[in-house]
């Protein structure tokens, strides 16, 4: 299963579509530590810097059926969190993050020798019979000089229909629906016609498969009306030049001054 680069053929594909199936890129004792290592983060038991870490509640008990604040720090003891992103600061996860498969597209991406950066390691889930309605979007971030260009999106349990699977209109990938709005959401009568010009395709997956997706893809996700939670890890890489108008720093996960599992 263990695989170094992306076929021509994908590449392709990939540039025609937005996105493309990597297959299984887990075998399953290393499904297993990954499911393990998020749900202790949860939980509030791994050895993590929780300071460091953007949590965010799915929904707070008592309190609201929404979302909560997406702030650093653990909240709860509870598995029904809805985003936990900094996940680079993790030795699990950043191992996988930097995978010879995955250098293998940013080069595509980027080009060879191109330092790439985490412009976010996130862990997104829908828990079972909950799950946030995602609207149809684009990904951009207007605090950037530039757009990264690819995600790679990791099933942790198999993504359905019915648990809230990502959906995409394949090939609408090549230029921005709404440059003009920074937050990249589409207004219902964009959505409309987008929906109208290209059919929408959910991407399900088994657990423990990959995607690539351009991050212009338009996506949505509807609530988890299953037993099961739908929980993925999603990592958006970016040229590691990319500077930001709020002064962040990124995590280097390709060249010469990129991250060290060991040394975390």
């Amino acid at each position: 299963m263990m695989r170094n680069g992306i076929t021509d053929a994908q590449w392709s594909r990939f540039k025609e579509q937005g996105y493309v199936r990597l297959g299984p890129v887990l075998e399953p004792e290393d499904l297993a530590a990954m499911q393990r290592r998020i749900d202790a983060i949860m939980m509030g038991t791994a050895d993590v810097p929780y300071e460091r870490m953007l949590m965010q509640l799915d929904s707070v008990p008592g309190v609201s059926d929404q979302p909560g604040p997406q702030s650093k720090g653990h909240k709860l003891a509870t598995l029904a969190y809805r985003k936990i992103q900094d996940l680079e600061f993790d030795p699990l996860f950043l191992r996988y993050m930097q995978r010879p498969l995955f250098k293998h597209i940013c080069e595509r991406a980027y080009g060879l020798g191109t330092p790439v950066a985490s412009y976010r390691a996130m862990f997104m889930n829908k828990p079972a019979h909950e799950g946030t309605d995602l609207a149809w979007h684009q990904d951009r971030w207007t605090s950037l000089d530039r757009d990264p260009l690819i995600t790679i999106w990791t099933a942790l349990d198999p993504a359905t229909v019915e648990n809230g699977c990502m959906w995409v209109t394949p090939g609408r990938h090549n230029e921005l629906i709404n440059p003009s709005d920074g937050s990249g959401f589409l207004t219902e009568e964009q959505a409309e016609d987008l929906t109208e010009e290209f059919e929408a395709e959910p991407l399900t997956l088994e657990a423990g498969e990959a995607l690539l997706l351009h991050n212009h893809l338009p996506h949505r996700s509807g609530v988890n009306s299953t037993d099961i939670a739908r929980r993925a890890f999603s990592v958006c890489y970016m040229d590691a030049g990319t500077v930001s108008t709020e002064n962040r720093e990124y995590a280097v996960l390709f060249g010469p001054d990129a991250m060290n599992p060991d040394d975390l």
